[in-house]
């Protein structure tokens, strides 16, 4: 497996962890040596393993949460890191997310989350820079 396809499994495990409420499974996708920190959208910035696991485990623990699914993802390679972008859905909600991932003992871990809402999201284009289709100017 090469490390694209490695990053792109494990970015997916982290939303099928996300959308089957699995903490045991959201717990073992995270660095547990390396800082770590996340921001939840509407949430103040988290940092350190302990504060980024008990936030994961009251967002897992809501009944009847939102189910989660990843699209457009782009995974970007620089050595012993990797950093996926991507959009979020929630029903019609549509976040953008950037999920950074680092090797940690020789395997790849997820060291930081971020989500955001987002105005217009990307059409997925040939565009090999990623532009959105639409001709809105920012």
């Amino acid at each position: 497996m090469t490390d694209r396809d490695a990053v792109l499994a494990l970015n997916q495990a982290f939303y099928r962890a996300f959308s089957d409420r699995d903490y045991p499974a959201m717990d073992s996708l995270w660095a547990a040596h390396l800082p770590v920190c996340c921001i939840h959208p509407g949430w103040t910035i988290l940092f350190g393993r302990e504060a980024v696991m008990a936030s994961w485990g009251d967002v897992l623990n809501v009944p009847n949460g939102p189910v989660i699914q990843a699209r457009n993802e782009r995974v970007m390679l620089y050595g012993d890191t990797a950093v996926v972008i991507c959009e979020e859905t929630l029903g019609h909600a549509v976040l953008a997310a950037t999920n950074l991932f680092a090797r940690e003992d020789g395997e790849w871990r997820l060291v930081h989350h971020q989500a955001g809402p987002i105005a217009d999201p990307l059409v997925h284009t040939n565009d090999p820079i990623g532009r959105p289709s639409s001709t809105r100017l920012h």
